[in-house]
């Protein structure tokens, strides 16, 4: 039975400060808890419920069997999924460009839900590097991890100065931002490697950061739709595709 004290530890991690003082996080769900057993990721403690517990007896990590009132005490999930896991922050390491990468770099993505599906989409595509700007979202958010499904284990990703990332890679790295008065992105030359900057969900991608662009491009509406603009997730899908498409 988990004390008290355990449940306000466990609970305390659903809050950015707790999870950066104790540089650990949380992960929910069997698929998602499964991923992470199998990454590099070290995982401290997993909480199960019996039948998940009997199904995952050879795991060498400690398994802590609890009832689905106290998995239930601990979850940010409406509906507890069998399974939680406290997972340890790996270790910080600077992401170097190299000549034939594709990057996402994350210039201030605010909502956790957003950053999660970047993320995943970014594994969908083949994409295992983001940089994100300081003010970006936390990628250890509950909420974030739930939305990758899994690929946060796959992608690299760091935190740091946007602006002075990308002020100081070669000068023949190619460098998009998608805008509003950017050249239509399917009359574009795209290259199989450089930077993608994904912007903000109501700003964009900031003047900083469009000094340094070296090809604004945009994702042209069908008809001269009157929406204003996409999704943040949504359309870096798009765009990603697009660079990925063989024939482009």
């Amino acid at each position: 039975m988990l004390s008290k004290n355990h449940i306000k530890s466990i609970k305390a991690l659903h809050k950015s400060k707790h999870r950066r003082n104790e540089r650990q996080f949380i992960v929910e769900g069997v698929k998602i808890v499964d991923e992470f057993i199998n990454s590099d990721y070290r995982i401290i403690n997993i909480y199960g419920l019996n039948d998940w517990v009997c199904t995952n007896e050879n795991i060498d990590i400690e398994i802590i069997e609890v009832s689905q009132k106290e998995l239930q005490s601990i979850s940010l999930l409406k509906t507890p999924n069998k399974v939680l896991a406290i997972v340890a922050y790996p270790e910080v390491k600077s992401i170097d460009f190299v000549s034939d990468d594709l990057v996402l770099a994350l210039d201030t993505i605010q909502d956790p839900g957003n950053l999660g599906t970047i993320i995943r989409i970014a594994d969908w595509y083949g994409i295992n590097k983001i940089i994100c700007s300081n003010e970006t979202a936390d990628a250890y958010n509950p909420k974030v991890v739930q939305a990758t499904m899994g690929a946060i284990t796959r992608v690299k990703f760091e935190y740091t100065n946007l602006q002075n990332w990308l002020g100081n890679l070669p000068q023949n790295v190619n460098i998009y931002g998608t805008l509003l008065d950017g050249e239509n992105m399917y009359e574009s030359k795209l290259s199989d490697s450089g930077v993608i900057v994904v912007g903000n969900e109501g700003n964009g991608i900031s003047e900083e950061v469009q000094a340094l662009l070296t090809h604004k491009i945009k994702i042209p509406s069908y008809n001269n739709s009157q929406m204003e603009s996409l999704n943040v997730a949504v359309a870096t899908s798009i765009v990603c595709a697009e660079f990925r498409r063989p024939s482009k």
